[in-house]
């Protein structure tokens, strides 16, 4: 299982004392393989993902945002994902092109 791209995504959790309540902020990781994404707490396999996208939002964070079968899930990051999200379309033509070439085997063409 070769990596192909990682990116860095934060989650804002509030915790709360009985003397203080603050925001912790942890940097975790998006890793992308040839089969799936991989974040802190999912697992998507990539022929499941249909696209990705961000928006840059006003202040230091924007949002990834990851469009699955299952739904669209976002991730707030801080640098630009562009090499990321370029790694995952380069890998859809190569799964698009795969899908394809079997589709063809099987028709017998």
């Amino acid at each position: 299982m070769t990596l192909l791209a990682s990116h860095p995504y934060y989650k804002v959790e509030r915790e709360i004392t009985s003397l203080e309540q603050k925001n912790v902020e942890y940097e975790r990781m998006l890793y992308l393989y040839e089969d799936k994404l991989v974040t802190h707490r999912r697992e998507f396999n990539t022929e499941h993902i249909f696209d990705m996208s961000y928006r840059w939002m006003s202040g230091e964070d924007s949002i990834l945002y990851v469009h699955t079968s299952k739904g669209v899930f976002s991730y707030s990051i801080k640098d630009d994902p562009m090499d990321f999200i370029e790694a995952f379309k380069e890998l859809e033509k190569r799964i698009l092109k795969k899908q394809a070439e079997q589709y063809e085997q099987r028709r017998g063409l």
